[in-house]
């Protein structure tokens, strides 16, 4: 049986297209390649404790407490399934999985709807592959036919791994998942003092197997030397670069030779029996006077610089140059994905409109979800296609946008529900009428906006030329070369008799303002002229009265009577006649 061990995290980056010097073509070597994504992009979080493979299967044991749907989903992620136990065979894989282990485990049998059936098949649960088949069952002696909510399968070896029903959302102590392949590796042999270590795809390593999947690695001991299952048969390394590194201790780059080779650090050499593990030069490096940027290749009796695989020698033959690896459209053979080249490789990751889901696929994304258009949303493969209501087009400038269109001579105006006097119309049309409001064409033409031809068209016009002229910007004619004698300095036509016409203005959208709305204004103006008027007499009025009243008080002052006491008599009162002015009174 595997034991754990810890596979380095692996992303979604790969190398350039290169050659495999043994054999297989680049559409194999490209099948290998998408098949360790399919489990090697997945893997991340949660590795698994231990697995063991048997024919074209192996199943994996996780500890790692969650409910039924979320192991389940673990088991997808991963390109497999919870573990179904359909044959007295995979009933004695358990034992090897879990004979040392303690608490329960969810295996991939559940109860979809309804109650247990004694007489039916599985007591009417199913396996998460949807079938029922397979005479062999180890429910428990004891157990009940009742409705309940235990409607998962877990096991234990406390229980001698009978098939125990449990509530789904229950937290066991973890889960098994089964993964499927085709065209497997048998063991390699092992001659005495040696042994070999294996490592899958899944993420478990072990030795003494009999059957492992394609992407496998083995490394045989004590010569260190490296091997890849690929086709029913083990390449020993190095083997293409951008599957693992080609099987390097260093690193890994195609030779002048179109074959992939290792190597190492300055001052290391690659060991010459297994070719992939680096040790210390003899003597002094010849590879150190270079400079490379990368590695130094022995070429015969001399050394050249070699860059890493994705990368090229520069023309100064020590620098390296990053290759666009996405030229080939191989490199990213999933549907729905596209190639991102990055320094010394590339991405492959979904293309636009499509979003990762679940096993390694990408799907397409309903981007009418999110609202992007103004009026109608049309989700497409990858892509989505707004449209607007009728009597409205798209918006040249904001395609998910829509603008008033009338595509005819006139047309009802758009209004305010809340108030009628308030209407709008699409460009290049005008607002005309009271009871209701229609919009009726501009004819553009007759504003001078083109230097010569002018059409008319619904909401727009069309400037033209006569021969001998070019449009320019859309409204001005200038003479071509060769009319204006070669000069090279076009010329714009002018007629003496006639001034030029103004520099047409893109048309503005019609005054919202209706007939009714223009008349309110012309009444609000008069009555505010009248007030003010009506305001300033009254104030120079009121000046008038305030200087003819003090005019008043000195003529009175004039009439009254002038009194005066008598000197020998002080309380005796003299009064004098009154004095009468020139003024006649009334």
């Amino acid at each position: 049986m595997f034991s754990q061990t810890n596979t380095p995290a692996h992303c979604r980056r790969a190398r350039g297209h290169k050659r495999e010097q043994r054999g297989p073509t680049m559409r194999d070597v490209t099948g290998l390649f998408v098949f360790l994504l399919t489990f090697l992009v997945q893997t991340g979080g949660i590795e698994p404790s231990s697995g063991y493979c048997a024919g074209t299967q192996c199943f994996t044991v996780f500890h790692h407490g969650s409910g039924f749907v979320a192991a389940q989903d673990r088991c997808r992620e991963r390109g497999g399934h919870l573990m179904t136990v359909r044959s007295s065979v995979s009933h004695d894989i358990l034992s090897i999985l879990l004979g040392n282990l303690t608490g329960r485990y969810w295996i991939g049998l559940r109860l979809e709807t309804g109650c247990p059936h004694p007489a039916a098949d599985l007591r009417g649960f199913q396996w998460v592959t949807g079938d029922r088949e397979g005479d062999f069952s180890h429910w428990p002696p004891d157990l009940e036919g009742s409705c309940s909510s235990a409607r998962c399968v877990s096991v234990s070896q406390e229980d001698k791994f009978q098939w125990t029903p449990e509530p789904c959302d229950g937290h066991l102590s973890g889960f098994l998942c089964e993964y499927s392949f085709r065209e497997p590796c048998q063991g390699l042999p092992v001659a005495p003092g040696e042994s070999v270590t294996y490592r899958t795809p899944m993420g478990f390593a072990g030795e003494g197997v009999l059957s492992l999947p394609p992407g496998s690695t083995a490394v045989r001991m004590p010569a260190e030397t490296k091997y890849v299952c690929f086709k029913q048969q083990w390449l020993q390394a190095p083997w293409s670069c951008e599957i693992h590194e080609g099987g390097c201790e260093h690193k890994c780059a195609v030779n002048p030779k179109h074959e992939p080779s290792c190597f190492c650090p300055l001052g290391q050499t690659v060991n010459p029996s297994n070719k992939v593990t680096c040790e210390l030069a003899d003597g002094d490096d010849p590879c150190a006077d270079l400079r490379c940027a990368h590695t130094c290749y022995r070429d015969g009796d001399s050394h050249v610089c070699l860059c890493d695989h994705g990368f090229k020698l520069a023309q100064d033959g020590r620098s390296c140059v990053d290759l666009n690896d996405c030229g080939d459209a191989r490199q990213c053979p999933g549907e729905n994905f596209k190639c991102v080249n990055s320094i010394g490789g590339f991405q492959c990751v979904c293309a636009d409109g499509y979003a990762a889901v679940r096993g390694g696929l990408c799907a397409d994304v309903d981007e009418c979800a999110s609202a992007p258009c103004e009026h109608d949303c049309a989700n497409a493969p990858g892509s989505y296609q707004c449209s607007c209501y009728d009597g409205y087009k798209e918006d040249p400038e904001a395609p998910e946008k829509c603008v008033r269109h009338c595509g005819k001579e006139q047309c009802v105006a758009e209004c305010d529900p809340n108030n009628n006097f308030q209407c709008y119309c699409p460009e290049g049309y005008v607002a005309s009428g009271e009871t209701q409001v229609v919009c009726i064409d501009m004819d553009e033409c007759s504003f001078s906006y083109c230097d010569q031809g002018c059409k008319n068209t619904f909401g727009s016009y069309v400037c033209s030329c006569s021969p001998g002229y070019t449009l320019v910007e859309e409204f001005r004619c200038v003479q071509t070369e060769e009319e204006s004698g070669g000069s090279g300095e076009p010329e714009t036509p002018s007629d003496p008799t006639t001034p030029a016409a103004p520099s047409p203005t893109p048309p503005r959208r019609p005054s919202g303002v209706s007939a009714w709305g223009l008349a309110g204004i012309i009444v609000c103006t008069a009555l505010v002229t009248f007030l003010l008027v009506f305001l300033a007499d009254r104030v120079l009025n009121s000046r008038g009265k305030t200087k003819s009243g003090g005019a008043r008080k000195e003529d009175d002052a004039h009439g009254l009577e002038r009194v005066t006491r008598d000197p020998l008599n002080p309380e005796t009162v003299i009064s004098d006649p009154p004095l009468i002015t020139a003024r006649s009174w009334e």
